[in-house]
């Protein structure tokens, strides 16, 4: 009976590692990874000092007595300097791309994502996505669920079909502190997803995100941004922040709430020449700041010069004061200069 009850156990302990379950140290069953998710990216945890420098950064200045709200369309795939969002598009190591990076965040429970809506994006409790409801099951992905946290497969995650963004930035002046500051408010990944049966493809926005609420995670995720420096020198919070981007305006705030297209219309020239003209409009706008700097210097040459007047006048009054010496002294140089054509007289 011993052999065929060693060849059960046996058994049943093949049967177990088969089922993909492993025991830790104090005995519980927790699942075993997959050979991809071996060295797989993590996203840590924030530190209570990240999270402090994260506060302070966003901060709103309270002095802003001009802002303007820009919304910009970003593809990753049309544009070398946006492809630093993209690629790589499956996790390569310690690197991954952004919707990567935002997918792993929404898993953890650690941001929040809010409801696209045409009107407008709202940044309220009522418009938060229910991931599991609202993107996992929405969008049929394989998921398992350990405590609050929601485990996908790297090679499910739809990092490839994200080749879009939409960006929300502002644009202000800041009277106390005199500087005009540009800063990304929000963005939107967008799904492109081709259709295969009818041709073309079909784009469709996910949710809206904070990038306050991001921006902690971005700041320690590095990206190649370069296809001739391959070292990996900036964060994705970096390049937001450089504007290392390039994207089409589609949108500003008005009053009307309208879309560029629907206040020029969709042919592309026109939409071509309303997007030139909000951009020098801001460019113009950012230029006319700083004229006041040359008032200043202007201001400063004439009292520059206005010292050397002075200082020419205290000269002129301080010779005047010494007349008696200058006639002395001009008395001996015409003496001297003189003296070679008495001599020549003379010797006439």
């Amino acid at each position: 009976m011993k052999p065929f009850y060693y060849i059960g156990f046996f058994v049943l302990l093949f049967a177990c590692t088969q089922e993909g379950l492993a025991q830790d140290q104090s005995g519980r069953s927790v699942r075993r990874q997959r050979p991809s998710e071996a060295n797989a990216p993590t996203v840590s945890n924030l530190t209570e000092r990240a999270r402090i420098k994260n506060e302070e950064a966003s901060r709103m200045p309270g002095h802003i007595v001009w802002e303007r709200i820009i919304y910009r369309t970003v593809d990753l795939t049309k544009n070398e300097n946006n492809a630093a969002l993209y690629y790589p598009v499956q996790p390569q190591g310690d690197r991954q791309n952004l919707f990567t990076l935002i997918f792993k965040l929404l898993s953890d429970g650690k941001i929040t994502a809010y409801n696209y809506l045409e009107g407008g994006e709202v940044f309220e409790e009522s418009q938060k996505v229910d991931f599991e409801e609202g993107f996992l099951k929405k969008y049929q992905l394989l998921y398992t669920k350990e405590g609050n946290r929601f485990v996908v497969d790297e090679r499910d995650i739809p990092g490839s079909e994200v080749t879009q963004y939409m960006i929300k930035e502002g644009y202000s002046f800041d009277q106390a502190t005199g500087t005009f500051k540009t800063g990304v408010i929000a963005i939107c990944p967008v799904l492109v997803r081709e259709d295969f049966y009818y041709g073309g493809s079909t784009r469709e926005a996910l949710f809206w995100l904070k990038y306050d609420d991001i921006r902690p995670y971005l700041s320690r995720e590095m990206i190649m941004t370069s296809n001739y420096n391959n070292a990996l020198t900036y964060t994705i919070d970096d390049y937001f922040h450089k504007n290392m981007y390039t994207g089409d305006i589609i949108k500003t705030v008005n009053m009307m709430g309208r879309s560029l297209a629907q206040e020029v219309g969709t042919d592309p020239e026109a939409q071509k020449r309303a997007q030139d003209s909000i951009e020098s409009q801001l460019n113009a706008f950012d230029r006319n700041l700083w004229i006041y700097k040359v008032v200043k210097d202007t201001a400063t040459v004439t009292q520059t010069e206005e010292g050397k007047t002075k200082k020419v006048k205290e000269t002129k009054s301080a010779t005047r004061g010494n007349k008696g010496q200058q006639t002395k002294s001009s008395a001996k140089q015409k003496t001297e200069k003189s003296s070679p054509t008495r001599s020549v007289r003379r010797n006439r």
